[in-house]
């Protein structure tokens, strides 16, 4: 469909006349053109690191008092959206009832295009209000052009329902960035004009890595730079599982599978049973901590008498 006059081009959309004639040049400059475009749709996204520090500060609180995460997006953000959200499930064991993944057009849309999808705002506010946003709710919008009908009425109807809302955009002055926290990642054109899986997506995985990654550390979901809630599923996992509770405790292999054994495969309880803790003390006092496992190795450390001087 033709884009009227009176509608101005975004960014993401703008052609770059130095790839005019991209398609006769050597297949190396080509390589090396795409590749230069990565690399700057990464360094783009340090201009909005303070955008989403604020971000994550105001969105910790909520999740914290047991709030939802919310990605919501068309085409190409919306799956890049949806792999940042599924993803947290087995990496951090975010619980699969606290995360709502919208994707317009449905599952249906996660393998082909799903005509007029993107441009229906009313499914969009539908969609969204079966869910009950409430005011726990953090909600992610994603939309390279920022003005994806779709994404920016879902948002404004989560806004309306008291959620944080935050919206991320590769192109300035567009509709979602009016959400209360939006996140500016100014990429540009791109080298095959309007393919918006090239820089734009790439700025947005990484985006959304930042973000995701750093609100699952803010919410206890890591210690010592290990991933400490990962859901067990296969034997890798069991070996990875045992190799962090031996590097995490000093304890020995024998030892990191009985203590695992007993914990039902949880990284954390594991690593308290270890000091000395049985189950039921484990639970309760992760409990008493909100899930931070520093938090409560600090409380055993502060009740451990202190070793006599020789």
């Amino acid at each position: 469909m033709l884009q009227p006059a009176s509608v101005p081009l975004t960014h993401t959309e703008m052609l770059d006349a130095r790839y005019t004639d991209l398609d006769i040049w050597p297949t190396g400059t080509v390589l090396e053109a795409l590749l230069e475009s990565q690399l700057g749709a990464v360094a783009a996204v340090k201009s909005a690191l303070a955008q989403l520090e604020a971000a994550i500060t105001a969105a910790v609180p909520r999740l914290e008092a047991g709030g939802r995460l919310f990605y919501v997006g068309a085409g190409t953000s919306g799956r890049i959206g949806l792999q940042d959200g599924v993803e947290l499930i087995p990496t951090y064991g975010w619980p699969a009832a606290r995360l709502v993944l919208m994707l317009a057009g449905g599952d249906a849309a996660l393998f082909n295009p799903v005509e007029g999808a993107e441009d229906d705002e009313a499914e969009a506010r539908r969609a969204i209000s079966a869910h009950a946003p409430t005011a726990q709710d953090v909600v992610i919008g994603v939309a390279a052009s920022g003005g994806t009908p779709y994404t920016c009425a879902a948002l404004e109807t989560a806004k309306e329902a008291g959620s944080l809302c935050i919206g991320m955009s590769c192109s300035p002055n567009t509709r979602l960035l009016n959400a209360e926290y939006p996140i500016l990642i100014q990429t540009g054109p791109e080298v095959v004009a309007g393919s918006t899986r090239m820089k734009a997506g790439t700025a947005q995985k990484v985006t959304l890595n930042l973000l995701s990654t750093t609100l699952m550390i803010r919410l206890g979901h890591t210690w010592r730079g290990q991933m400490v809630d990962m859901r067990i599923v296969n034997a890798k996992l069991v070996r990875r599982a045992h190799r962090m509770l031996r590097h995490l405790t000093g304890c020995t292999q024998a030892q990191a599978e009985d203590a695992l054994q007993q914990a039902n495969g949880s990284i954390k309880l594991a690593v308290l049973l270890r000091h000395g803790l049985d189950v039921a003390q484990a639970r309760q006092l992760l409990a008493l901590c909100g899930g931070h496992l520093r938090k409560a190795l600090a409380r055993i450390a502060a009740k451990t008498p202190a070793k006599a001087h020789a």
